[in-house]
């Protein structure tokens, strides 16, 4: 490689670099300004820093957390439930977070039947999120690697001792390879792809088509969680967490 060539790569790298550290520092920055206007209590000076290091695609529970607590101390409900629901992906079993969403559903008008997920997929879901995907991913394709090696233990060594561990063990793997590889599925579809949302108006019917000329079929406030069924246009199909569905306008929620 000539020096030109790896001056210019030289530069490049280092400017790279320094670009990263700069815009790491800036959100360290802006979410520790945050919490010093937060301590003071100056909720909308604190909630406007988060919400800017938000914009520029930082994730993490403690940002979704805090700005959840600003949305509650100005008194926007369907804001801090939004983002308390949003903090439970990053982390489901922070207690900060289960308590304080508790309290902020207490605040909203809507009382339906709740329809109970099935208890194995309610703590698959809650396995699959104690991770972020890449990391389920990383663990399916380790134990998948091991579950090769142990099969070629089982396959070459003379040894029946050693055959018969070598198999189980290729057996456990390869399980523990197929339901990492399924937690990492699971978690990018509650994480990135997520199906539920929040109302953020006041006050909105749920149609029977999706139209202003639909019959209405219930009333919705602000702070209910929904599902989304399907799309059409600007307009949102949800379902209830009794089970009911109907059609809202797209503008009127937020997807967690």
């Amino acid at each position: 490689m000539k020096p030109r060539i790896r001056f210019i790569l030289l530069i490049v790298l280092i400017s790279s670099f320094t670009r990263y550290v700069l815009s790491q520092e800036s959100s360290e920055e802006k979410f520790h300004r945050g919490n010093e206007f937060y301590s003071a209590g100056d909720y909308e000076k604190a909630l406007a820093q988060w919400d800017e290091l938000f914009k520029t695609g930082y994730r993490s529970s403690n940002l979704y957390y805090n700005m959840g607590n600003a949305y509650f101390k100005l008194n926007n409900v369907p804001g801090s439930i939004l983002f308390y629901e949003r903090a439970l992906l990053l982390k489901p079993a922070d207690e900060d977070v289960n308590y304080n969403l508790q309290i902020a559903r207490t605040l909203v008008v809507d009382r339906f039947e709740e329809i109970p997920k099935l208890f194995f997929v309610k703590w698959f879901d809650f396995l699959s999120l104690l991770l972020p995907s890449n990391n389920w991913a990383k663990i399916s394709i380790t134990t998948f690697i091991l579950c090769l090696l142990l099969l070629s233990l089982y396959f070459y060594t003379s040894v029946f001792r050693f055959k018969v561990l070598g198999f189980w063990l290729a057996i456990l793997f390869f399980v523990v390879s197929l339901l990492s590889i399924s937690s990492a599925v699971r978690n990018k579809s509650l994480v990135f792809d997520n199906r539920t949302g929040v109302i953020f108006s006041p006050q909105v019917n749920g149609k029977s088509s999706p139209d202003d000329s639909g019959t209405d079929l219930f009333v919705l406030h602000e702070g209910t969680k929904v599902s989304i069924e399907d799309e059409v246009g600007e307009w949102f199909e949800i379902r209830l967490s009794d089970g009911n569905k109907g059609w809202i306008p797209a503008n009127s929620m937020q997807i967690i």
